[in-house]
């Protein structure tokens, strides 16, 4: 029981999981990243209930996500993330009451390397996220539809043809050979409707 009120096993549970909270707000999907930071919040809450904190360490802590996200977002101005990193490194250390005020409970080398790895992995992945989000799809289906293309395959309910430089999944109402030229009539989702190119 003493190991799971070890202060520095405390805060790389709470790291982690708010790291893992913040990446399933950017990226939802299977449920796994919002069920790993549950079990890992739920760990480090009671880790925290049950060891002394310092309330303007936890304060900074929270405090530390403004100039974060102005780093993420400025990615010309990386004073804030200097800023961040700091002041993350400053509330984790003395997140947790040492024997004295003025002694940080949390090793504040293991602190430092922890703050850069899961500062720097989150500014890099949260960027990413964004960036994505501004461009928009690298296709415009609807432009495929009249497209000519070749059959890869025999396409007889379902095969594949090369239409517009790219490998489609395509189907077609009537038996088309592979090799055969093919003309793009509808799309359902990412499979395209073909049938044979009398040209």
């Amino acid at each position: 029981m003493d190991i799971l009120l070890n202060p520095n096993l405390a805060y790389l549970l709470l790291v982690f999981g708010g790291m893992l909270t913040i990446l399933a707000i950017f990226a939802p999907g299977t449920g796994l990243l919002e069920l790993g930071a549950l079990i890992l919040l739920l760990i480090a809450g009671w880790q925290m209930y049950n060891l002394e904190i310092n309330v303007w360490a936890l304060i900074l802590l929270i405090l530390v996500v403004i100039p974060f996200l102005l780093a993420v977002r400025k990615s010309r101005q990386l004073i804030f993330l200097v800023i961040s990193l700091l002041a993350f490194v400053i509330g984790s250390s003395f997140l947790f009451r040492g024997e004295s005020w003025w002694q940080p409970a949390v090793n504040p080398f293991l602190a430092l390397a922890v703050s850069i790895t899961a500062g720097g992995y989150m500014w890099i992945a949260i960027r990413k996220v964004l960036e994505s989000d501004l461009y928009g799809p690298r296709h415009n289906l609807a432009s495929l539809i009249g497209e000519i293309g070749e059959a890869k395959t025999d396409i007889s309910d379902e095969g594949s043809a090369q239409v517009g430089g790219e490998l489609w999944t395509v189907r077609s109402n009537t038996v088309i050979p592979a090799g055969a030229r093919v003309r793009v009539v509808s799309r359902e989702g990412f499979i395209l409707l073909v049938e044979p190119d009398s040209k």
